[in-house]
This record gives structure tokens, C-alpha cells and sequence, in this order.
């Protein structure tokens, strides 16, 4: 597989250092509307990757769960399931590679903390540019409406 490594043990790496059983992953197929010409009408394509929240909660710390829970909130039904689904692939194991990495992505994402935002202000040179450009907007104007009087 491509962009992700299969250990031994039947194991998929989501992120560095994160590797999950395969048997936590749950695949289901359904025809696809995506290229495909004539195959679109008979074979199922689509991939749908099911993934229960609760199974992640082992492999992940409590604040990347938590992020992942945030960030992913629009794809965790009510059942606490994450889903995701591929159909840009004709073939099955395609979508089926292209959820995994998906999958992956999300997982990375929700792994890398924030860098915290620094307070910052204006330094007293660039507040000084600033009330200058006013000055000389505010002179221009005044000019334009004292011709008309």
C-alpha cells in the first residue's frame, strides 16, 4: 500500500507512532456516481469507512480526542461512529486506500497541538504611520469638498 504501512500483526499507521488493529476499521460498498462509465450501474465502488470513537479513545491521548471530536463533529453520527466515504476511484481498494488516508489525515490533525497565539501591539512607529495616513486622508478630503463652496 502506498501512503500507508501494514506491520505484521495486521496493523494500519495513522501517524507517527499511532498504529491501529485493521479490525477496528468497518468497510461497506455502494454504487458509486463517480466515473466509471458502465461500471457505475453494476459494481459498488463507493467506499464507506465506519470507525467507532470510543475504539480511537485507546490509541489517543484525551486532548487529541478531543480535538478529533471537534474538528470531526459533522462526521460522528449519533451512534459515536466517525464516518467517511471515497467514490473519485474507480476500483474498490482504491476508495478504499483514499478513506484510510483520510482517515490518517484527520487523526494527524487532531494529533498537532496549536502553536498558543502571542498578544501583540503596534509598535509606537507604526501607530504614529497610521495617524499620519489619516492626517493626510483626512486633508485630502477636506480639499475635494472646500473647492465646491
Amino acid at each position: 500500500m502506498e501512503n500507508m504501512s501494514e506491520t505484521l500483526n495486521n496493523s494500519i499507521q495513522l501517524a507517527s507512532g499511532l498504529y491501529i488493529p485493521a479490525s477496528m476499521l468497518n468497510f461497506s460498498f455502494a454504487r458509486s456516481s463517480g466515473p466509471g462509465g458502465q461500471n457505475v450501474n453494476k459494481l459498488n465502488t463507493k467506499a464507506i469507512l465506519t470507525v467507532n470513537i470510543d475504539d480511537l479513545a485507546l490509541y489517543l491521548d484525551p486532548y487529541s480526542l478531543h480535538r478529533l471530536k471537534a474538528q470531526a463533529a459533522n462526521r460522528i453520527n449519533a451512534d459515536d461512529q466517525l464516518i467517511l466515504a471515497s467514490q473519485e476511484h474507480r476500483s474498490q481498494l482504491s476508495n478504499k486506500k483514499a478513506c484510510i488516508d483520510h482517515l490518517a489525515a484527520i487523526i494527524q490533525r487532531a494529533k498537532t497541538r496549536p502553536r498558543p497565539r502571542k498578544k501583540t501591539k503596534p509598535s509606537r512607529a507604526a501607530q504614529q504611520r497610521r495617524l499620519d495616513q489619516k492626517k493626510r486622508r483626512s486633508v485630502i478630503k477636506k480639499t475635494r469638498s472646500e473647492r465646491f463652496d
